[in-house]
């Protein structure tokens, strides 16, 4: 009742009624985000939201110009904003090699042959996509997979997560590397029992084979960027906080925004060895704003499925090893200091507890308390520092469906004492850490329906949980919804204009065909986006 009655103070007070609407969408339970709920009816005028609430007042401002939408029953939401994905891996994605969904090596490798046969590309073969997890064989994808079908053109393929790959025998040799080959600081060159290569490099060992891409030109980055908000737009994302990002595509997407051809509000996170420009510079917007560049991008250890997650115990599968930290120490308190003093957000890459307890030491040294820096994954966290993100105001940002995904593997490599501050989301939120969401895509597959059924749910895509995957970090649905709409909006310093469907703020909205408060847990990932909205324009609608 509480939030009905402040619903109709706003509708008193919005001077809507003197003016036609351009936008007006009803037919469906509209979700404000700032009560549990549904109204009938939001009004858009220049782009903001105007009128929030009962289906009449809203057809008193429809005008013979009035763009109406019917949602036929759909659900309606705050704008939807991936607050964690590399937007132009999303493109790429699209457009490259792609084994994401191989259930075994054979098939990976049958996928590669197929490619190779049809496509026959001359020189370096790129693509990326594949992961072990619940691959019969048990394994990595290696060289000797590669080897019968590509002898001598050289193949280089990434793990799902960005943090290993597989070079054929051909890159390797093209790449200089042998059994010989010293791993570098913060990477891993893998081999066999008998000390052979299998191809695999791991983080920063990956640099090894950078020399055999050619670099993408303006109009390969051009068009990877527009794949990615054609994908991204359907799939009901309004915003995405991307992360890594080269500095040359600061003024790419910001050239792509006055063209009109940026359709989602896109906040940047520059990749930190990159990151001279924005230190000088100080945060930046393209004209009309969409596009904002205010964070760098920083990276203590690796990822968990290649063992390179920064833990202070030995992984419990792999006893010799106790992960990677990628950047020393004093190069990443450099970089902070230079980001604190241009007024810079500072996004770490932190998945291991060690990892994790390393940055928000490195954190507290700078005094970051009111400054929303982020730690991005947050994935295994000592109990005893959940507290700290709070204390010290660092954001949490989180990718769900990675829980889903690493339960299948994450128990092996962590035992079961590590697994009570794993994918803690529950525990941060009780301790009054402000915890963002995201999909990583391309690492997953960066559905938004699949994320927020993850956070409620905690059970993978067929409903399987393991016994020891603590339930209790659950999330309710408004808890779940908050990630990805009013907390995005907060880490991206934007919760004033973001975030919720309030009069005022920029009409950025999302709508779905299932009701994700509402319906069964298991129906939410089988629903689709019908509707995105973005400043007020339709950007993807699914009539």
């Amino acid at each position: 009742m509480k939030s009905s009655l402040a619903l109709a103070a706003l509708l008193v007070t919005t001077p809507a009624a003197a003016q036609q609407a351009d936008l007006l969408i009803w037919g469906g339970p509209i979700y404000t985000g700032i009560g549990p709920d549904a109204v009938e009816a939001v009004a858009v005028i220049g782009g903001k939201i105007a009128l929030v609430g009962g289906k009449a007042a809203a057809q008193a401002i429809r005008g013979p110009r009035t763009e109406v939408i019917d949602l036929k029953g759909a659900a309606l939401f705050p704008g939807f904003t991936d607050a964690h994905a590399h937007l132009r891996g999303v493109g790429d994605r699209e457009l490259t090699l792609n084994l994401e969904g191989s259930k075994s090596a054979a098939e990976a490798t049958n996928r590669v042959k197929t490619y190779l046969d049809q496509r026959k590309p001359a020189g370096p073969v790129f693509g990326r996509g594949w992961i072990e997890t619940g691959w019969p064989e048990g394994r990595f994808l290696t060289r000797d997979d590669l080897d019968p079908i590509a002898p001598d053109q050289p193949v280089i393929l990434g793990r799902a997560d960005g943090h290993a790959l597989t070079a054929n025998s051909a890159a390797l040799r093209a790449a200089g590397i042998t059994e010989a080959t010293p791993s570098p600081e913060g990477g891993a060159i893998l081999k066999d029992a008998k000390g052979r290569l299998t191809g695999v490099l791991v983080d920063n060992a990956m640099a090894l084979v950078r020399s055999l891409r050619t670099a993408p030109t303006p109009a390969d980055r051009r068009a990877a960027f527009e794949a990615a908000f054609k994908v991204e737009a359907a799939y009901g994302w309004t915003g995405v906080h991307s992360m890594s990002v080269d500095w040359a595509d600061v003024a790419l997407l910001e050239a792509l925004d006055v063209e009109g051809k940026a359709t989602l509000r896109v906040y940047y996170a520059v990749e930190g060895a990159q990151a001279g420009p924005l230190f000088t510079g100080g945060p930046r917007a393209s004209p009309s704003g969409r596009i904002t560049t205010r964070a760098i991008k920083l990276y203590e250890d690796g990822a968990l499925g290649s063992r390179g997650a920064a833990l202070f115990a030995p992984y419990s599968d792999a006893p010799e090893t106790t992960g990677l930290v990628r950047t020393p120490p004093e190069t990443m308190r450099a970089s902070m200091t230079q980001a604190r003093a241009a007024g810079i957000q500072v996004a770490t890459h932190a998945i291991g507890d060690r990892g994790n307890a390393n940055v928000l030491d490195l954190y507290a040294g700078q005094d970051a308390s009111k400054l929303r820096w982020r730690i991005e994954h947050s994935q295994i966290v000592r109990p005893a520092d959940i507290p700290r993100f709070a204390a010290l105001g660092v954001i949490a940002s989180m990718q769900p469906s990675h829980a889903i995904g690493d339960l299948h593997f994450a128990p092996a490599r962590l035992g079961e004492a590590r697994l009570a501050g794993a994918y803690a989301w529950k525990d941060m939120l009780k301790a009054g850490v402000r915890v963002v969401g995201g999909s990583d895509a391309p690492v997953e597959r960066g559905d938004p329906l699949i994320e927020f059924y993850a956070a409620v749910a905690r059970k993978d895509l067929t409903g399987f949980s393991a016994p020891d995957w603590n339930p209790g970090q659950k999330l309710s649905r408004a808890e779940a919804l908050k990630l990805f709409t009013a907390e995005a909006a907060y880490a991206r310093f934007a919760e004033k204009d973001l975030g919720t469907i309030e009069v005022g703020k920029i009409a950025d909205l999302s709508a779905f065909s299932v009701d994700l408060m509402t319906a069964p847990e298991a129906d939410i990932p089988k629903g689709r986006a019908v509707l995105t909205v973005v400043d007020g324009k339709v950007v993807y609608w699914a009539d």
